[in-house]
């Protein structure tokens, strides 16, 4: 019987998450990485996925499109907005199919446990400022593999924009 109540816990721990990364991904120890028990993030040398942000500087209400692609598949992914200056979660995530929005911290994370081979992000800028943003977070291969604290490559400079496409 303990045997059988272990392999429960095991299989219930494995589909963790399977609907996205709760609220307190926002605000745990562990800033930005999953907590899946005995699992830490791979190097990002070994990361197989592109995470771009459009630009790296807003203007009021400006929107900023982020792109998680690869060519291997991805289970998952929470991304959080912060200031440049600041360092502080800013703006907000238009919704998007199959993502999961957190708006208390600026995040956005999947709703699906399905493969993934691309996702793509809009995130609005603030009414009321302008500077500096990046996109930081966590890329999910699958429950115990995955890459935290990455940051998005972006242009710094904004007629780099036409590059990206």
């Amino acid at each position: 019987m303990i045997t059988f109540g272990l392999v429960v816990l095991f299989l219930l721990g494995v589909e963790s998450f399977p609907d996205g990364a709760p609220i307190d991904a926002c605000v745990k120890d562990r800033a930005n990485q999953p907590n899946h028990g005995q699992h830490r993030t791979q190097p990002m040398s070994t990361l197989p996925y592109r995470v771009v942000a459009s630009s790296a500087h807003y203007t009021p209400n400006s929107r900023i499109t982020v792109t998680i692609e690869g060519a291997e598949p991805f289970k998952g992914f929470f991304i959080q907005a912060r200031s440049v200056e600041s360092n502080e979660w800013l703006g907000s995530w238009e919704q998007a199919p199959n993502t999961t929005i957190h708006p208390e911290c600026a995040a956005v994370t999947h709703a699906d446990p399905r493969d993934k081979t691309r996702a793509v992000l809009a995130w609005k800028a603030p009414a009321n400022s302008q500077g500096g943003v990046y996109f930081t977070g966590t890329v999910l291969k699958n429950y115990g593999t995955f890459w935290a604290n990455l940051i998005a490559q972006a242009p710094q400079d904004p007629l780099q924009l036409q590059i990206l496409g």
